[in-house]
Formats: C-alpha cells, structure tokens, sequence
C-alpha cells in the first residue's frame, strides 16, 4: 500500500513537469511570434458582434482571429462569412506608464491584429444551428422592455447597458455579476442534477448542456473553468486520482496558459482563478457554517483577494464592497438571473421584470451614491503581491492574527507616494500637447500642463489622474500653466473638478478666455492661484521662471522653467519661441542642460541652432502627436538638435527620468 502511494506521488510529480514543460515552450513559440500581416483581403466568420459608441466591433476568425472596428456594418449575425478587405494594425501598448494596456488585452482574447474601417461584405449567411439558436435568442430579446438585462444575464452580453449604471457596479464591485459566470452555470447544474437524478445518463446529459451552453453563450473564462472543473472532478472520482479540488484549479489554470499564455493580462482569468482558489480554501476551513454566515466570509474573503488586482488594473477600491456583494449576490441568483430566464420563455413576465429590474437599479443608484468609503491604492509590485496573497492564506489556514499583516501590506501601498526617495520627470504623451510632472521624495507633485485635444473626445486629464493614482500620489501640490493655449491647458478644468489640485500658477500676461474660465472654477472650489512669479521652492529644490516679461502673444509669454535635481539640470521651454530664447541666452548662462523639453512641439519658431548650441543639451524631449497636422518636430530643428539623445512622444511614448544613486535612469513607455 505504501509503495502504491510513493508511485501515485511520483505520478503526480510527473504529471507537473510535464504540464510545467508544456507550458514553456508554449510561452516560448508565443514570446517569438512574428507580425507579418499588413493587409487582409478574404472571407471571415463572425464569431463576435458588439456595440462600442458608435462603431460595430466584430471578431472574425479564419485560421487568424482579427478585430474588426467598422461604423459601416448593417444585418451581420453570428456565424455569417464576411469579405472583408482594408490595412491590418497592430494593437498599441500603453503610452502612458501604468494604464491600461489594448495589446495585452487583445492578445489575452487571442487577437493580434485590428482592422478600423475595413470594407465588409456579406458572401454566406449563417447555416450552422448553434449559431442560428443564438441569433433567434438575440432576435427574441429585441422585442422585450428589459433586453438590456436579458443580454446580460442569457448572453454575458454587458455591451447593451448604460454606462452610468456599469460605472457604478464597477465601483461597488459587483460588476462580475453581469456575466455569464461560473455561478449561474452552477445553478444551471445543480436543477439539472435534482432533474435527471435516477437517470442513469445524468453525467453524459450534463456534459452535454455544458458543451451546448458554452456555444451558445461563447468560451467565457469563468464558465470553461466551471466546466473543466466540474469535468475533472467527476473524472477524478472515477479513475480514483484523488487530486483535491486546489490541485484541479491549479491544473486547468495551467492548462488555460498553455492554450494562451496571455491570459495572465485577463483581469477576468486573474479574479476567476484567484478568487475561487480562496472561496475553496475558505470552504474546507469553514465547512459546516450557516449560509449567511458563510455568504460573509466569501464575500470578505474576496474582496481581501481581489485588492490586489483592482489595484493593478483601476488604482481605486471601495471598502463597500463586501457589504454590495451580501446584498446583490444573493439578490441576482435567486431572484433577478432565474426571473429573467423565466421572462425570456413567458414574455407577458417582461412588465413585471422591468420592475424588479427598477428596482435593482435603484438600489445601485442608492448605494453607490456613498462615496466615503472609495480608497486610492497605488499598482503593487510582485513582492507587495505576494505578501498580500501569502498573508491572506495564513489567515484563512493558520490564524486569523494574520490578517494584521495583510492590512499592514494594504496600508504601506495606500501611502506608497511616502517611499518614493528619488525624484520622478515624467514627460507624458498627450498626443499633439504638453504636459508634464515632477514628482519629488515622499510625493510632493508638480503637473506642468495638462494637455489638451482639440475636436476629441479623449478625457487626457482622466489619463494622468491615474498615472498618479497607479504610483499613490493623491493630490498635485502646483499646477503650473506654461501659457493659455488649449493644447498646454484644454484639460485644467477637468483636472481641477476631479483631482486634489492645491495651487495653480499662470504665465505672465493678460489672462485669455481658457485662463478666465479656469480661474472662475479655482475661485469656486477656494484654490490659490499666482502669475508671473520669479521661483518656487520645494523643500529643498527651486524650479526659476526664466521669462518674467509681457509680449503681445501667448507663446512669448510661456513660462519657461529650470530646475536642478539631485545635480542634474532641466529645462522646460512651454511654446517659447526664438525671441525668449535670445531673452534667456543674453540674461542667464545655462551650459550643458542634461534635460530640455523642447519648445512649441519641435515647431520651427523655437530651438534655434544658437540657442541649442549655448544650452548643449543632453536629452532632448519633443512632445508631439503623431502624424500631426502641423508637420512637427521640423526637420531643421531636428538638425540642430542631433547631438543630444532625442526622445519624441510620438514614436517613444510617455519618457521618464528617474534619479537615483545620483544616476539618470530613463524609461520609456513606446506604443
């Protein structure tokens, strides 16, 4: 018997490494895979039809899987064969440090090429009978009052709901439960169970509807994880493994890396796997609890395990959480799910639905209103993740004492901004404006401009509010507008209504209209502001305002700033133009800056070669947008700035200089 055991073990051992192999090589051929496609011409089945403002998304699929984003597109369904012809893209990475990345999420939904405005064109309409069920089930949800929730809750289709109530279940952390998750699959199962419990083809059947159901609704994570697991659970009894239900979690997670290593980027592959491995590591300690009692502690339980993923993907939770998940999930299982299935089939059930679903709304509406509880929380890194997961298991299988140490880990990475020790310059791509940030020890800031887009809609403030929230800085101590100019200040406004901001200050000049505008909000809202200042001090450090005199335009008039740190000497020019320049070479002797931020975007009215030969910078920073209007950076200035190290927002990303053991260490965030 002992020896029979000593063989199951090394089986075991043996069954890992062969996993562990697999999943290296595959990571290998996925790591290498080479972009060779710059044009697509051929027929395509949809296999994904959404919504996204006002353009169609569709996910085709021949050998590839492409992304398809179209306003053009009428009478699609699943399943069609489409032509489709036009310039294959593939996806950009961040350019902002921190925020949210578009390649990794198509890569982890194993999609590496995109498509805008392809010419598509129907050459087969769908003959396959799974796909016709589902475009009957999309036609039959038309005709309700309440679709927006029967494709939520038949389809895991959250596309169609408004986004003002998706905002606010993101922000209670209930969103989960607008998916076709692995508990109503559950559910599915368990009436399926009580159903066919003395046939003798109960397994086969159950396989079956699973098999079907995953058709139907589309290979949603957390619905193949619940049937791998159900799957291998029946298998394991069977064949005698005795693998526990730990050990099957963490072989389908390996075996779901191996189909896509990329799933890693999944924030719904991170909660699904993590969050089960807890609720089952919470269900062996906890066993014999009552179900309210039990409904507590997996809500807290993961809420504990989903900080470390909201922190790294939206820099923001909500200590509500726990408290809207006792009352939402059993409000969406037992009643909102299984009425919305009965309204589907009885359709006179749909006036009545629409209350209930009135009613869910209004408690959302209600419960969100309570913002006091909404926390920052900067991006972890790999040791704090540990430390919290490591923390969290000793308290569920050890001692509760440990949750100490899960909430000192939790604290340290609220107040993250207090162990920066090193100053930060991060030059951010705001596309064709500027705006940039000095962060200095312990997290005193500095935003200098905020950018700003003329005729987009591209909320550029939102972007570096959560470049701030993502490294726990909380509040900008100055915001230092270089001069009036939509592309330097277009997103003060919204920067100032949505973000701590505790002085601002102006160029010298008249104030324009944007100026007037802002200072309208700043009086409202009791923010000190100054203009034409001759130097600022933090702490230690002085940033000097170089240009203090009235010209009869904005650019002339930009603050143009320097600043020394840790010995290292930078320059940040606004839009001042060549007759600043000559202003500051004759008044001031600033030889050998280490940083310029280049003035007017690289435009030919700044930078000239007398000005750059007496500054003789060493890193050159251009902020432009890509494939601007304006034609910049322009080539003669490009010339003369060709003996420093040019960095361009356009082709490089957001730039950052970080300063520590008296070295410059650059980063760069490329597209």
């Amino acid at each position: 018997m002992k020896k029979l055991k000593i063989t199951l073990f090394y089986k075991k051992i043996m069954f890992f490494l062969l996993l562990f192999f697999i999943l290296i090589v595959r990571i290998f051929i996925v790591i290498n895979y080479k972009y060779n496609l710059t044009n697509i011409s051929g027929n395509y089945k949809v296999l994904g039809i959404r919504q996204k403002d006002s353009k169609i998304v569709l996910d085709v699929y021949n050998k590839k899987k492409i992304r398809l984003y179209n306003s053009n597109i009428s009478n699609v369904h699943y399943g069609d064969w489409v032509k489709i012809k036009g310039n294959l893209e593939v996806p950009n990475n961040n350019t902002v440090f921190n925020l949210f990345n578009l390649k990794k999420y198509l890569l982890s939904n194993n999609i590496r090429y995109i498509c805008n405005n392809c010419s598509v064109k129907i050459v087969k309409n769908n003959n396959n009978f799974i796909f016709y069920l589902k475009n009957n089930i999309y036609k039959r949800i038309e005709k309700y009052k309440t679709k927006e929730y029967l494709y939520v809750f038949l389809q895991g289709d959250a596309s169609f709901l408004e986004d003002n109530i998706l905002e606010k279940s993101n922000f209670l952390g209930i969103s989960h439960l607008f998916s076709i998750s692995g508990m109503h699959l559950s559910l599915f199962i368990f009436f399926l169970n009580k159903l066919l419990k003395k046939n003798k083809y109960k397994k086969i059947l159950i396989f079956s509807f699973c098999i079907i159901f995953l058709l139907l609704i589309g290979f949603r994570i957390s619905l193949v994880k619940s049937i791998l697991l159900y799957f291998f659970s029946y298998y394991n009894k069977v064949f005698n493994v005795k693998f526990n239900s730990i050990t099957l979690l963490f072989i389908v997670s390996i075996l779901f890396l191996i189909f896509n290593p990329f799933f890693i980027y999944n924030i719904g592959f991170l909660f699904s796997f993590i969050i089960t491995f807890f609720i089952l590591l919470l269900n062996q300690k906890y066993k014999n609890k009552n179900y309210l009692k039990k409904l507590m502690y997996i809500s807290f339980i993961s809420f504990l395990a989903s900080i470390p993923i909201l922190s790294m993907n939206y820099f923001k939770i909500n200590l509500l959480n726990v408290f809207a998940n006792i009352i939402f999930v059993p409000l969406v299982s037992f009643l909102v799910f299984p009425f919305g299935i009965l309204t589907f089939f009885i359709k006179y059930l749909d006036f009545f639905y629409s209350i209930l679903i009135s009613f869910f709304e209004s408690l959302i509406n209600i419960i969100s209103k309570i913002d006091f509880f909404a926390i920052n929380i900067a991006k972890p890194n790999f040791i704090m993740i540990f430390l919290y997961y490591f923390f969290l298991t000793l308290t569920i299988t050890k001692s509760k004492k440990y949750i100490i140490l899960y909430f000192l880990v939790f604290i340290i990475n609220i107040n993250l901004r207090l162990f920066i020790n090193n100053p930060i310059i991060t030059f951010f791509d705001v596309n064709q404006g500027d705006s940039s940030t000095i962060i200095y020890p312990h997290g005193k800031t500095i935003l200098l401009d905020t950018g700003g887009l003329y005729y987009s809609n591209s909320n550029v403030a939102n972007r570096i509010i959560q470049y701030y929230n993502s490294i726990g800085i909380n509040k900008i101590n100055y915001l230092i507008i270089t001069h009036g100019d939509f592309d330097h200040m277009g997103e003060a406004i919204n920067l100032v209504n949505n973000f701590k901001v505790e002085k601002v200050i102006f160029n010298c000049g008249e104030y324009n209209e944007l100026e007037k505008d802002l200072i309208k909000v700043l009086d409202k809202k009791h923010i000190q502001y100054y203009s034409c200042i001759k130097e600022l001090n933090i702490d230690k450090n002085k940033l000097y305002f170089l240009q203090t005199k009235e010209y009869d335009n904005e650019n002339d008039n930009s603050n143009v700033i320097y600043t020394e740190l840790n010995g290292y000497k930078f320059m940040f020019m606004g839009d001042a133009s060549i007759t600043t320049e000559r202003e500051i070479i004759e008044n001031y002797n600033l030889p050998d800056i280490d940083v310029l931020k280049v003035g007017h975007h690289g435009s030919k009215t700044s930078s000239s070669k007398e000005f750059i030969n007496d500054i003789n910078p060493k890193y050159s920073i251009i902020s432009v947008g890509k494939n601007n209007r304006y034609g910049h950076p322009n080539k003669e200035v490009l010339e003369n700035l060709k003996d420093s190290n040019i960095y361009r927002t356009d082709k490089d990303g957001s730039i950052m200089f970080k300063i520590k053991n008296n070295k410059l260490k650059i980063e760069t965030c490329a597209p």
